[in-house]
């Protein structure tokens, strides 16, 4: 079983700056890809940020130029640098990763931009 695990995420003024971090554990470590996701959690979601096994990355017209994301080079986790932080990027961030057995979403982390 793959477990999804969010973090980093707390409140921070706008301009600001913050790492989200996505662990990946279980059996099946494989990850094709991943993507981050943010909205409320009982409406639709946006993508934020994709980044596939070849390092290729796709961002939201939203945040392209103040996101970042990246993953490590030795172990399943995977991160957003999130630069100049406004209050629209207040939501919920959400990891979601594919790996051979199918994919899998963490539970979220809170990011709230607020003076």
């Amino acid at each position: 079983q793959v477990h999804v695990v969010e973090s980093g995420g707390r409140l921070v003024q706008p301009g600001g700056s913050l790492r989200l971090t996505c662990e990946v554990s279980g059996s099946m470590l494989s990850i094709s890809q991943m993507r981050w996701y943010r909205g409320p959690p009982e409406n639709q979601i946006d993508m934020v940020a994709h980044i596939s096994r070849d390092g290729s990355t796709k961002y939201g017209a939203s945040v392209k130029g103040r996101f970042v994301i990246s993953r490590d080079s030795a172990k399943p986790i995977f991160y957003l640098q999130m630069n100049n932080l406004q209050p629209e990027d207040t939501a919920v961030y959400f990891c979601h990763v594919w790996h051979p057995g199918g994919d899998d979403w963490g539970q979220g982390t809170q990011v709230i931009v607020s003076s």
